[in-house]
């Protein structure tokens, strides 16, 4: 999987990954007590299939843990990753869990 540069975006809330001219994202929401929700995932179309919402998810993830957050995974997309890498999961929130 390419690695593609995440950029946060802090005025539309959100991660980015540009590729090839259009912009994947995941929209978040951090919390006084440092817990970011990932709240929706949008790969544009023309970028399916290319490993780039799991590149975003993946580089997100890291971003939290780097900055000590805790995670409360609200998109569907960002909960399903979760369950295909369970070693992501000391991250989480407390009150939160994902499974199959």
């Amino acid at each position: 999987m390419d690695n593609y540069e995440l950029k946060l975006n802090e005025d539309k809330k959100r991660f980015e990954i540009e590729v090839e001219g259009h912009i994947a994202f995941i929209e978040y929401i951090l919390t006084n007590d440092n817990v970011m929700f990932l709240t929706h995932t949008e790969v544009p179309k023309a970028l399916g299939g290319k490993g780039i919402g799991s590149s975003i998810v993946e580089q997100a993830l890291n971003y939290i843990k780097e900055h000590n957050y805790t995670l409360a995974p609200l998109c569907p997309f960002v909960a399903k990753y979760l369950v295909k890498n369970p070693n992501w999961q000391t991250i989480l929130a407390k009150g939160y869990n994902v499974s199959k």
